[in-house]
């Protein structure tokens, strides 16, 4: 399937959120995740289906000074 991941379209196997940031090599965490602009809280990305052409957002915090 195909999904826009952070402004770039990729071709993936995942289903699920859970399963996309597994895929992706991500470290859930420590992340905020959007699908479609709407915020996914961690609890719920393993029961979030994802499909065709969906716009995830995965966004890490930053260190900085």
């Amino acid at each position: 399937m195909k999904l826009t991941v952070n402004g770039e379209e990729q071709a993936v196997s995942a289903t699920t959120l859970a399963a996309l940031l597994a895929e992706l090599d991500y470290e859930p965490d420590f992340l905020a995740t959007a699908l479609n602009g709407e915020l996914v809280p961690a609890i719920e990305r393993a029961e979030c289906a994802l499909h065709d052409g969906d716009r995830i957002e995965i966004l890490a915090p930053m260190q900085g000074g």
